[in-house]
């Protein structure tokens, strides 16, 4: 089915967006931020936030040293997993994610448009011919008016 002339589209509202390197930092933005949104990232930043937990417990006890292979109680990996979490996700993750939700949510704004712009129409549409029917239904009633005069 065709969109009617009086109704614009979804991608006429957001063209201006889809031209070059736009839209190619759109369409990153969106699968980073949907990629992102997941309960297995989530248990992947849990994995990573875990590996330098029994560094945190070395410190604070180090009497439990002992417990925990020496490889993930070294500065390097405890630097590494910071790095990742502090830097890498809060400077360049972020501002990914907000892009995306940002292109999401214009995107929802613009449906919300068309809908509204297409029930508006509808509205009007169906106002027109209730006119139309009740303007139907009184030559009707003339009719048989004439009708039982004769």
């Amino acid at each position: 089915m065709e969109p009617h002339k009086h109704v614009r589209s979804t991608k006429e509202i957001l063209k201006k967006d889809e031209q070059g390197i736009n839209k190619f930092n759109t369409k990153f933005a969106i699968k980073i931020t949907n990629g992102v949104g997941t309960m297995w990232t989530a248990y992947l930043f849990s994995l990573l936030a875990l590996f330098s937990l029994p560094a945190v417990f070395v410190g604070v006890f180090p009497n439990l040293a002992h417990i925990f292979p020496s490889s993930i109680l070294k500065a390097s990996l405890i630097a590494l997993v910071a790095w990742i979490a502090q830097t890498f996700l809060q400077l360049v993750l972020l501002p990914i994610i907000m892009v995306g939700q940002n292109t999401i949510q214009a995107q929802n704004d613009a449906k919300a448009e068309v809908d509204h712009e297409t029930l508006t129409y509808l509205a009007t549409l169906q106002d027109r011919q209730m006119k139309e029917l009740d303007g139907i239904r009184d030559i009707l009633s003339e009719i048989k008016k004439h009708d039982h005069l004769r």
